[in-house]
């Protein structure tokens, strides 16, 4: 079986990445992460970037927090289900501020408990939040990961077991502050891997 460490160099010689940002999920430790992170689930980045090209000028907590939500609704049509995410996106963003007083404050301080606790976030997006939006030494695991992975015969039950694959070697090698980085590229590998290369993973 492949382990996760073989696994990241085999997609780091495809060289997937070069013609990304440094961290590859745009504007990478900014609270538009938050935002693409709630928005991209169940649909596809493009409709994403529709609507965050929308939401220009509303891209920071204070400023979002106090939009209404049937002007919300309407910026983030492209994404879809923008009558569960619209409500949602604003009442986390409004637990941010009640909570840490500040975005900045929410990165150093909050937790994948409290996260999971908040409607709406479930663990790929907590992951995707704690690694893109704060920049945390968390691994996410999506669809992408597991066809990927299906191609070498791996598959788990459940998601902290992918998790836990993923991450478990880096953990025991590598300093915590080297991690962060590592998992950030580790799963933006794995997506670029499946839009390039998917005819080998059918």
């Amino acid at each position: 079986m492949i382990s996760s460490k073989e696994l990241y160099a085999f997609l780091k010689a495809k060289k997937l990445l070069k013609n990304f940002p440094k961290w590859w999920w745009p504007n990478a430790g900014s609270f538009e992460v938050l935002v693409s992170a709630i928005l991209t689930q169940n649909t596809t980045w493009k409709n994403v970037e529709k609507s965050l090209k929308n939401l220009e000028g509303f891209l920071e907590i204070t400023a979002f927090s106090n939009l209404d939500e049937a002007t919300l609704k309407e910026m983030i049509k492209p994404s879809g289900f923008y009558n569960q995410k619209a409500p949602r996106l604003l009442t986390l963003s409004n637990n941010i501020l009640n909570e840490f007083g500040t975005f900045k404050a929410f990165q150093k301080m909050v937790s994948r408990d409290w996260l999971l606790a908040q409607k709406g976030v479930g663990e790929e997006s907590a992951d995707a939040i704690l690694c893109y939006a704060c920049l945390r030494d968390e691994m996410v695991v999506d669809s992408y990961t597991k066809r990927l992975l299906k191609k070498f015969d791996i598959s788990f039950k459940k998601y902290g077991e992918y998790k836990d694959f993923l991450e478990s070697d880096f953990r025991k090698e590598f300093k915590k502050t080297e991690l962060f980085e590592i998992f950030a590229a580790f799963h933006g590998m794995i997506v670029e891997y499946n839009k390039h290369y998917k005819n080998e993973l059918l």
